[in-house]
């Protein structure tokens, strides 16, 4: 695909671009010469007409242009795409030769130059999102040069359709390539094993991005009573329950995913006899374990995204600041807390500070252990700020 259009950026706006940050907003724009479609390619170029960079079009977002390329010459066509899903796929190359970890994302979206597309990989499928225009148009021969360097038994779409939808485009899901699997299928993380089911799970069925920090959170699981909240299907409470915790108390609103909590457990053996599992609203839960008076020697908490937009961070720091303060007063003296955010909006400076505003009403001390991020097949691209979306920490309560 060639540039069918020249987007002039307004004088003084073009700074970000010159640092390869991928994104134009709609302010940043002076005007465009010729006709583009969403989708369609455009040619960035300063206000004194100077040709900066490559990129698609949507007039639709916010996000106007999604660069591709800082060489105003480049062309898009299909070589190109299946040149930097190749280069993407061969970061992965280390997680790869893994014996003991099979599920991984593959591609992730700016951070490996090929914004509104995320892959992830399940053993023998592959699971992609096309989230945006551009990518939309770009389909077809994702699929295919996906289909050529990895040969998986399926290519599946369990695309975001909130984001598709701001995008433009009509909702997207199914098979692309092979058939998709009719019930759960077995994945391995750190040795262990997993049930994921694409019909019915979050995301693209599994929360990949806690990978590493799932391992860290177990290291001091061992004789605790530990309470994982949103804890979805268990990736948490299975490698902590494996090191030596005493008893595990799971949440989540979805009866599902705690039912393949449950299944996920039964491999552990005996261990799997000292979970409980309730269904509900965590903060609610949270509250009657208070009035309650029970107490738990470790406490995950892992929320969804609670600030899609700037505009909800305000009330995003307030429930985070309620959550953390919820479980400092359920911990033990010597507790441990493992606490995240994955709200992209929300800042690692400002969640951390709504932790302290919980330390300060519940009168407890909190001694940062560990700051945690997100995995090395999620990585932040440097140029790219917004690539950081998950944020957490590792506390000592006293």
């Amino acid at each position: 695909m060639t540039a069918v259009a020249d987007l002039t950026l307004k004088p003084g706006r073009d700074k970000p671009v010159r640092h390869r940050h991928p994104w134009i907003f709609s302010g940043a724009i002076a005007g465009l010469r010729g006709q583009a479609e969403p989708g369609d390619m455009v040619q960035v170029r300063a206000a004194n007409g100077e040709p900066l960079a490559v990129g698609y079009y949507n007039p639709h977002s916010q996000i106007v242009v999604r660069l591709l390329a800082w060489d105003p010459a480049a062309t898009i066509d299909d070589a190109w795409w299946g040149r930097m899903i190749a280069e993407s796929v061969a970061r992965r190359s280390a997680l790869a030769r893994s014996d003991d970890t099979n599920a991984y994302r593959l591609v992730y979206a700016e951070a490996d130059g090929l914004p509104g597309l995320i892959v992830d990989r399940y053993d023998d499928i592959l699971v992609c999102q096309f989230l945006t225009a551009g990518i939309e148009r770009a389909r077809p021969v994702i699929v295919e040069a996906l289909a050529a360097l990895l040969r998986p038994r399926a290519i599946l779409d369990q695309s975001d359709n909130e984001i598709r939808q701001v995008e433009g485009l009509p909702p997207a899901s199914g098979a692309l390539r092979g058939e998709a699997p009719s019930e759960s299928i077995a994945i391995r993380e750190n040795g262990f094993s997993y049930r994921v089911d694409f019909r019915s799970g979050q995301k693209t069925g599994f929360y990949l991005d806690q990978r590493t920090n799932r391992a860290r959170v177990a290291r001091h699981a061992s004789g605790r009573a530990i309470l994982d909240c949103f804890c979805y299907t268990g990736g948490f409470t299975v490698p902590a329950l494996a090191a030596g915790a005493a008893a595990a108390t799971c949440v989540d609103s979805s009866a599902p995913a705690l039912q393949m909590l449950t299944a996920n457990v039964s491999a552990l053996g005996e261990k799997a006899h000292s979970v409980e599992t309730i269904c509900g609203n965590v903060f609610e839960v949270l509250r009657k374990f208070r009035d309650q008076a029970r107490q738990f020697d470790l406490i995950v908490l892992d929320p969804p995204k609670l600030a899609a937009a700037q505009t909800q961070v305000t009330k995003a720091l307030r429930a985070y600041k309620d959550l953390n303060l919820l479980a400092l007063k359920l911990l033990t003296p010597g507790g441990i807390l493992a606490s995240f955010s994955c709200s992209g909006t929300v800042t690692r400076a400002a969640f951390q500070e709504a932790v302290a505003w919980a330390s300060t009403d519940a009168g407890r001390s909190v001694r940062i252990l560990e700051q945690l991020g997100q995995g090395e097949d999620h990585p932040l691209l440097i140029s790219f700020p917004e690539s950081e979306y998950l944020k957490g920490l590792i506390a000592r309560v006293d």
